[in-house]
C-alpha cells in the first residue's frame, strides 16, 4: 500500500488528480490546498510520494519542493504544470523534483508517472533500509593512490546514505579517513618519513613511488573497516608497516604548525573526529565520530 499526498489550490484539479490516483486500490490519497498545508500533512503521515501544483498561495510548489528536499529527501515529488509555469517547473526540477505532468494530460499520464516513480523510489528506499542492517564494512587495498581516492569516495557515500550526519559532517569524516589512509600509505607501508617531505617534497614522492616496486614494501596492504550504529561511526585504518611512536607526533596547537608541510593529517583527524586511538605498535588508528543529532528523524524512524 502506497500513500500519496496531492497538493493544489484548485478544487477541480485536486479532485481530478485524487480520483485518478484512487482508481488504484493499492494507493491511499491525502490532499492539501497549498504548500504549507502540505507540510502539515507530512507531519501527520509521511507519504511515499507527493504530487503538487506549482502556482499556489501561501507556499507555492517550488518552495514545497525545496522544503521536502531539505527535510524529507527520500520522498519524490511530481509536479503538475500549467501554461505559464514553465520557468518555475524547470527551476523545481533543478531543485529536486522527480518528474512532471502537464495538467492537460493528467488523465493520460498521471497514474503512469506515479507508478514509475513509486517503483524507483521503493528500490532506493529498500536499498537504504538494507544498508541500515549492515553494521560492518571492510576493505583491503593495495598501495595505490587511485584506489585510496575511490575508497574515500565510497566511505563518504556510505556515511551520507545513512543520514546520521549532515553533508558537511560526512565530508569532514571522509577527509579524516583520507588523511589516515594516506598516512598508512606513505608513512606506514612505504616508511617514507615526514622529515623528507619537509626537506624536499619531490624527493618524498619519488621515494614513495620507488618503494611501491621494492621489497618488503610492495606487497603490504592497507586495511580499512567501518562500524556503524545509531550512536556513532568507527573507522579503523591499519597498515602492515613497523608502526611508530605516537608520542613523537607534534602538538597541532603549537605556533607555526599550520604552515608546516607535514602534520596536516594529524590536525584534521583530531579536528574532525571525536576520538582517536592507536594500537600498541601504532600501525592502526581507530577513529570515532559520535552522532549528535539526526538529520531527519522521520526518515530514520520510518526505515528503522
Amino acid at each position: 500500500m502506497s500513500h500519496i499526498l496531492v497538493v493544489d489550490d484548485s478544487v477541480v484539479d485536486l479532485k481530478l488528480a485524487s480520483s485518478l490516483l484512487l482508481k488504484n486500490t493499492d494507493w491511499t490519497v491525502a490532499t492539501a490546498r497549498n504548500g504549507k498545508e502540505g507540510l502539515d500533512e507530512l507531519e501527520l503521515e509521511l507519504p511515499d510520494l507527493v504530487v503538487t501544483d506549482l502556482q499556489m498561495p501561501v507556499m507555492n510548489g517550488l518552495e514545497l519542493v525545496e522544503a521536502i528536499r531539505n527535510e524529507y529527501p527520500l520522498i519524490p515529488v511530481i509536479l503538475m504544470t500549467a501554461d505559464g509555469s514553465e520557468s518555475i517547473a524547470v527551476e523545481a526540477l533543478e531543485k529536486g523534483a522527480a518528474s512532471y505532468v502537464p495538467k492537460e494530460q493528467l488523465a493520460e499520464d498521471l497514474v503512469t508517472t506515479v507508478t514509475r516513480i513509486l517503483a524507483t523510489s521503493a528500490q532506493r528506499r529498500n536499498r537504504r533500509r538494507l544498508q541500515n542492517y549492515v553494521t560492518n564494512v571492510a576493505f583491503v587495498i593495495d598501495n595505490d593512490l587511485e584506489l585510496i581516492s575511490a575508497l574515500v569516495a565510497e566511505i563518504r557515500s556510505l556515511v551520507q546514505e545513512r543520514w546520521l550526519f549532515d553533508e558537511n559532517e560526512a565530508v569532514r569524516i571522509a577527509s579524516a579517513v583520507d588523511e589516515a589512509v594516506s598516512n598508512a600509505y606513505y608513512h606506514g607501508n612505504l616508511e617514507v618519513s615526514s622529515d623528507l617531505r619537509e626537506e624536499d617534497a619531490n624527493a618524498y614522492h619519488d621515494l614513495a613511488n620507488q618503494r611501491r616496486e621494492e621489497e618488503p614494501y610492495m606487497h603490504r596492504k592497507i586495511h580499512v573497516s567501518l562500524s556503524f550504529s545509531k550512536e556513532q561511526i568507527s573507522v579503523k585504518v591499519r597498515d602492515e608497516g613497523p608502526g611508530f611512536d605516537p608520542s613523537s607526533l607534534p602538538d597541532p596547537t603549537s605556533p607555526g604548525y599550520l604552515q608546516r608541510a607535514s602534520g596536516r593529517g594529524v590536525l584534521l583527524m583530531r579536528s574532525f573526529m571525536d576520538e582517536i586511538r592507536y594500537n600498541s605498535i601504532a600501525n592502526e588508528v581507530n577513529m570515532t565520530k559520535r552522532v549528535t543529532r539526526f538529520r531527519d528523524d522521520h526518515v530514520l524512524d520510518e526505515d528503522d
